[in-house]
């Protein structure tokens, strides 16, 4: 299966369409657009799937300065 940018696949099906497909507001759409998230779409028989790729650990915990997140 083809995973395309999402930029990509807003760019050929507009960020409405998009969002309906994935099942997320349009405006979800256009925050991910403007934070470059790193997020691929891919049809799986006939539904639309939207995966990311994300660092792991995303970010190290904060504390406070009793240790406590």
């Amino acid at each position: 299966t083809e995973k395309i940018p999402l930029q990509d696949y807003v760019a050929q099906n507009g960020q409405p369409k998009t969002a309906k497909e994935i099942g997320v507001t349009q405006g979800a759409i256009s925050k991910a657009l403007a934070t470059k998230r790193e997020i691929y779409v891919f049809n799986d028989n006939g539904k639309i799937i939207a995966e990311e790729i994300r660092k792991f650990p995303a970010s190290p915990k904060v504390t406070n300065e009793l240790g406590q997140a």
